[in-house]
């Protein structure tokens, strides 16, 4: 129902070149004059998990809809009530349906739509990706979502995962414009990728964010970090007792669920400070 993403990492020039005065916040956190920069960001569905990412420290928030079929736009409504109600960025999915990612035009006027109303509605950043029939990144469509989410933020997101040559999708992705890769390492999860994760990062050096995800558990989140050199995760929020919440409580989260995830967010927190710290000494 929600996804966890931890990022602590050192911003690339062409990113950072990219950010305005009053979008810092949505780029980094720092803890410490010394601490690398980073950013702690929740995926959900509903404003209960979206309140309760905040107060558990997340900097920003992913808001989607039917994660259980990989994520939709959400509605118009969640995403109004959800920046009004935050005070950390939103950033909005911009996916008209599950299943793959290779959409016909009236799917990618949809798609368009979409941007323009996020953006209206005061969003921090999109994430999106296009693909041909082939599997390989659609570019010039790609490009052009980019181009029509300006100034918010995007990243491209896990349909880069299905594409067949993966050092080609890179530099492809880079020539869209976005500002961050969400990927696997094409991967079941991104300790399984953490190799094809490490080749991705020196590959992409600092133009453009390598953002891992898929499949972390809190409990592995130094051990990918070690593997891959990258400071940039995105994984799966489960319970402590390793399930996520029930369906039923999708659309609504308890008094006791929302405290989980709230302590859950504070844990994630603690975690990437630990790890930054013992970097530093």
């Amino acid at each position: 129902m929600f996804d966890l993403i931890l990022y602590s990492c050192p911003l690339p020039s062409a990113f950072l070149r990219r950010l305005t005065p009053g979008s810092a916040q949505d780029s980094i956190c720092c803890s410490g004059s010394l601490m690398k920069a980073f950013l702690f960001e929740l995926c959900v569905e509903t404003l209960q998990a979206a309140q309760a990412a905040e107060q558990g420290g997340a900097n920003r928030i992913e808001l989607c809809d039917r994660l259980d079929i990989g994520g939709i736009t959400p509605g118009e409504k969640l995403v109004n009530t959800t920046i009004q109600a935050l005070s950390i960025p939103i950033h909005v999915l911009i996916r008209p349906r599950g299943g793959d990612f290779v959409y016909s035009a009236v799917e990618f006027d949809l798609m368009k739509q979409q941007i323009l109303w996020v953006k209206q509605a005061g969003a921090a950043g999109v994430a999106l990706g296009v693909l041909l029939a082939d599997g390989r990144v659609d570019v010039v469509r790609s490009r052009e979502l980019v181009e029509l989410a300006r100034p918010m933020k995007v990243t491209f997101h896990r349909a880069f995962d299905r594409t067949p040559d993966m050092a080609e999708a890179l530099e492809v992705v880079i020539r869209t414009g976005a500002d961050c890769l969400l990927t696997s390492g094409g991967a079941p999860n991104v300790l399984a990728g953490a190799k094809q994760l490490k080749t991705l990062v020196i590959q992409a050096g600092d133009r453009i964010q390598i953002m891992a995800g898929g499949g972390l558990r809190l409990s592995s989140v130094a051990e990918v970090l070690e593997q891959t050199g990258l400071r940039c995760l995105h994984g799966s929020l489960t319970r402590r007792a390793g399930e996520r919440f029930p369906k039923s409580v999708i659309t609504d989260l308890t008094n006791s669920q929302a405290a989980i995830l709230e302590d859950d967010v504070r844990t994630a927190v603690r975690l990437m400070h630990g790890h930054f710290a013992a970097e530093m000494v």
